[in-house]
């Protein structure tokens, strides 16, 4: 255990300039209670990720650091994607760090159960999951599929905690096992369990979005669910599968209608059997060639090897950073 460790939050950031004032004021008042409390070292901060936003989300996040010691910034070159502006942002603020919490800016999480993330790592946990307590303030759309998503997760043997996105704490040394797996397609939430540290979890209630829109509709929580089962996806490939699935539909319209005629007395013989079987097992084959085109898609960009994210400009210098943090914690273990 850690004597008053040193905290980093890492907070990835995609357009967020109307909520962005307000986390930083939130998260600035929670770390200066920890701190007056000794929970955690006066030398903890937060640290932005810019995913390459459209906004002033930057600008926002230059200014905050020229005024505020705890905010620091990550500027992606480019929209990377939030599992890789996430990433980015833990392999940065694990070199100065005793442990990390990762949490979205647009304040849905609950941030006033930090303090018993922190707890639960000074217990000896190296891995702390935030947990919603349930999915009421959900649409029953919504709900019914992100649960029968963990239960698809689960029946295929990837091993993920229900009803958790992205809330966690991790230690150093979990951060360090982390940034080992090289693998381009990223699934943070399946990868986590698989490095094995003692952990636990903590409830907390979901809040609604404080300012801005959702910067995951529909089209991109179906695309990342999908992802997570199969660690990547190919837009042509996947385009593949698509016209597989209508056509598999399409053929049992085909069916209906083969069915009708035959009772109506408009076929010949035979013809009704043959034109259900070219078309079912048309969509069929076309299904199983975008599934098999979605693991060699995987192969493909694995094999490729292209950094995940480009890291354009950074208001944190590591090596100041490091000094600061052996100076505190000589003697602390």
């Amino acid at each position: 255990m850690v004597n008053n460790p040193v905290l980093s939050l890492v907070i990835p950031c995609y357009n967020e300039e109307a909520v962005l004032p307000e986390t930083i004021k939130r998260l600035t008042i929670i770390i200066n209670d920890l701190i007056d409390e000794h929970k955690i070292s006066a030398h903890s901060k937060m640290l932005l990720v810019d995913d390459g936003s459209r906004d002033r989300t930057w600008e926002i996040i230059e200014s905050h650091n020229e005024t505020n010691k705890y905010v620091h910034g990550l500027k992606l070159a480019k929209n990377a994607g939030h599992q890789n502006a996430l990433l980015a942002g833990l392999n940065h603020a694990k070199e100065y760090s005793d442990c990390v919490i990762s949490v979205d800016a647009d304040l849905q999480d609950d941030l006033n159960v930090l303090e018993e993330f922190i707890s639960k790592f000074n217990e000896g946990y190296d891995v702390v999951y935030g947990v919603r307590k349930s999915r009421a303030t959900d649409t029953f759309f919504k709900r019914s599929t992100a649960q029968g998503f963990y239960r698809l997760m689960n029946t295929m043997g990837v091993k993920v905690i229900y009803n958790h996105a992205d809330y966690r704490l991790m230690s150093k040394r979990v951060l360090d096992h982390l940034s080992e797996f090289k693998e381009v397609n990223l699934f943070l939430r399946g990868l986590v369990p698989l490095i094995g540290y003692k952990s636990t979890e903590v409830y907390y209630d979901r809040n609604e979005r404080f300012a801005g829109e959702s910067k995951y509709p529909l089209k991109k929580m179906l695309a990342f669910a999908f992802d997570g089962i199969t660690s990547f996806s190919v837009t042509p490939i996947r385009l593949i599968s698509a016209v597989g699935f209508l056509m598999f539909a399409f053929s049992l319209l085909i069916a209906v209608y083969i069915v009708i005629n035959k009772f109506m007395g408009n076929t010949t013989s035979g013809w009704s059997s043959l034109m259900i079987s070219i078309w079912f097992i048309g969509g069929i084959q076309l299904v199983a060639l975008g599934l098999i085109g979605e693991y060699i898609g995987k192969i493909y960009k694995e094999v490729k090897a292209r950094p995940k994210y480009i890291i354009e400009k950074s208001t944190v210098k590591l090596g100041e950073n490091k000094e600061t943090q052996h100076r505190e914690l000589v003697g602390t273990y």
